[in-house]
């Protein structure tokens, strides 16, 4: 592994790597709006995060040399953006810790996972109507939708690492997770009950949606689980130089491979 991937050397205590703060996620915003100056294909950090905890979940560790320049792009330089870079470690810690905490059984466990998502719309609308009206123009994703498309982005961009297994019992376990993952990479079109933003805030998160994202959570201990149990996937070995069937047989009978040797 490179030394941008958490070892356990490094990952050994939480001293070593303490759990964002808020100021740290300002930090990580700062840091992309920045790099946004110079490409504006740069993420925000809710897609991100979601990336990243697909890559959590992977059946294999996916190398940091794999996973900038599929986030970054090609000229992302770690050396560059160190502070980046050690945040990102350490909010990769945090969700590792809490996705392999075998006892956590409630989403108000403070162990429990948190997926770090913004709602837009519920910050649009707390807005007093004057700035509101100078908010970006356009269709504003819902609540968590960033998140989970974050998240799919690095299940299709390592699609051969989340193939479903053969055993059909897993295959379905791994179906059933990924379709939690995918409702909520849709808009949310339910009726809007509460504000994800504001406790007092405008509505703009239906009940439904609220339902859904418990669910998600969920899926993604289900999926970090299920390929820790199966392991990286195994390849293949194929034999050098084999001949073909009609092929004269190495051995040298005068017979071909398939009525001799390949038999």
């Amino acid at each position: 592994m490179t030394s941008d991937t958490p070892q356990p050397a490094e990952v050994g205590t939480a001293a070593a790597l303490p759990p964002l703060t808020p100021e740290d996620f300002d930090a990580l915003d700062d840091a992309l709006d920045a790099m946004r100056e110079h490409d504006e294909d740069i993420p925000q950090w809710e897609f991100c995060d979601g990336f990243m905890a697909a890559l959590v979940c992977t059946r294999r560790v996916v190398e940091p040399s794999e996973y900038w320049p599929a986030l970054f792009g090609p000229g992302f330089s770690p050396a560059q953006h160190m502070e980046f870079v050690w945040r990102w470690k350490r909010r990769w810690h945090e969700m590792q810790t809490a996705l392999d905490a075998a006892d956590v059984q409630s989403l108000d466990d403070d162990r429990c996972f948190q997926p770090e998502c913004l709602d837009l719309r519920g910050a649009i609308a707390a807005l007093p109507p004057e700035e509101r009206a100078e908010a970006p123009e356009g269709e504003l994703p819902s609540f968590a939708q960033v998140w989970a498309l974050g998240f799919l982005a690095a299940v299709e961009q390592w699609s051969e690492d989340w193939a479903a297994p053969r055993d059909k019992e897993v295959a379905e376990m791994l179906a059933d997770g990924l379709d939690c993952i995918e409702t909520l990479a849709q808009d949310d079109t339910h009726p809007p009950a509460l504000s994800m933003y504001a406790e007092d805030g405008p509505p703009t998160v239906s009940q439904q949606r609220l339902e859904d994202f418990g669910e998600a959570i969920w899926a993604v201990y289900d999926l970090r689980q299920l390929w820790r149990s199966l392991g990286p996937r195994v390849q293949a070995a194929r034999r050098a130089d084999e001949p073909g069937r009609n092929d004269p047989c190495p051995c040298g009978s005068g017979k071909k491979y398939k009525k001799c040797h390949g038999s």
